[in-house]
């Protein structure tokens, strides 16, 4: 009798022979399984296979193991909107490859979509800016090259008459003072505690000599202010407080295209305490005046995903 009835429940073709099983009939529950052991990008491809991996593509517990293992902490304390965690994790995870702005905008963190990692920026006006509110100096300038506010540096005087000349200093909190901040320092230092997850981080500024304009719809660089940075490098390090340290020198060019210039990597090694880091930039030069650099922010990737973004550029 069980063998009549076992029978009887396989799908069988016109003429009588048993049909193959086919990639629909995997059960939900095992497609997500299958799903749970690829990345991102490959968990969507599938989900147009058919209805079966389409649904199990959308189970919480296969986007949560590709959200960052310290999410909660962004959202509640980062964008400090805990509605977010209401949401299922699949559409968590698409709001977090958005840029999320915080900081009343001026800084803003988001995951790389193919692999999860936290990636970070801070925005020139996140910045401080040695002689940034002299605007004989420095202007703010929108652009279509930035989501953000760029500050141009049309001209800098002599040491020793405005006693600002070749520093460039900045200086940023990532997070408020209410919570652990990650700060951006030129020349005297970054400082601050980073709360992103274990693994090797890449700093880059992303700097620009000109300034980009429109003209007959077509976009182009003003050079007329660009001089000076071909005679000696600037100067990048990198130090945490857990003995990494990494200096080193280049000369800025390329002009009329923003460049990341790489400060150097990093490592965050121990995922139940933050790690202390500071980075700089520096030019420090009395013989001779700058001008023509463009500042748009300081950014912060997984190693892994700055090595795809720098192949790129």
């Amino acid at each position: 009798m069980g063998a009549n009835i076992s029978g009887a429940m396989v799908d069988r073709d016109e003429g009588g022979s048993p049909l193959q099983p086919r990639l629909g009939d995997i059960p939900e529950s095992c497609a997500a399984l299958v799903l749970a052991m690829l990345d991102p990008p490959e968990i969507c491809k599938l989900a147009r296979v058919n209805r079966s991996f389409h649904g199990a593509s959308s189970a919480d517990f296969i986007w949560e193991s590709k959200l960052p293992s310290n999410y909660i902490f962004i959202v509640e304390k980062v964008l400090r909107d805990t509605t977010l965690l209401n949401l299922q994790k699949k559409q968590l995870y698409a709001g977090l490859c958005r840029p999320n702005p915080f900081d009343v905008g001026r800084k803003e963190i988001w995951l790389d979509k193919n692999t999860g990692g936290v990636c970070l920026s801070i925005s020139s006006k996140a910045l401080t800016i040695t002689g940034i509110d002299d605007r004989r100096y420095w202007t703010h300038i929108s652009t279509e090259e930035s989501r953000c506010i760029c500050v141009y540096h049309s001209i800098l005087g002599s040491w020793k008459s405005l006693n600002l000349i070749d520093l460039v200093c900045i200086n940023a909190d990532i997070l408020d003072s209410s919570i652990p901040t990650a700060n951006l320092v030129v020349p005297s230092g970054w400082r601050g505690r980073v709360w992103i997850p274990v693994g090797t981080y890449s700093l880059f500024f992303r700097l620009k000599l000109g300034k980009s304009s429109k003209r007959l719809g077509r976009r182009v660089c003003n050079s007329k202010h660009i001089h000076g940075w071909e005679v000696k490098p600037v100067r990048f390090q990198l130090t945490t407080s857990e003995g990494q340290s990494v200096e080193s020198r280049c000369y800025l060019d390329n002009p009329g295209n923003w460049v990341l210039y790489r400060v150097g990597n990093f490592v965050v090694q121990n995922p139940n305490a933050f790690t202390n880091i500071k980075f700089s930039l520096t030019q420090i030069d009395c013989t001779h005046t700058k001008g023509g650099l463009c500042v748009d922010a300081a950014l912060i990737y997984p190693t892994t995903v700055a090595k795809e973004i720098r192949s790129c550029s």
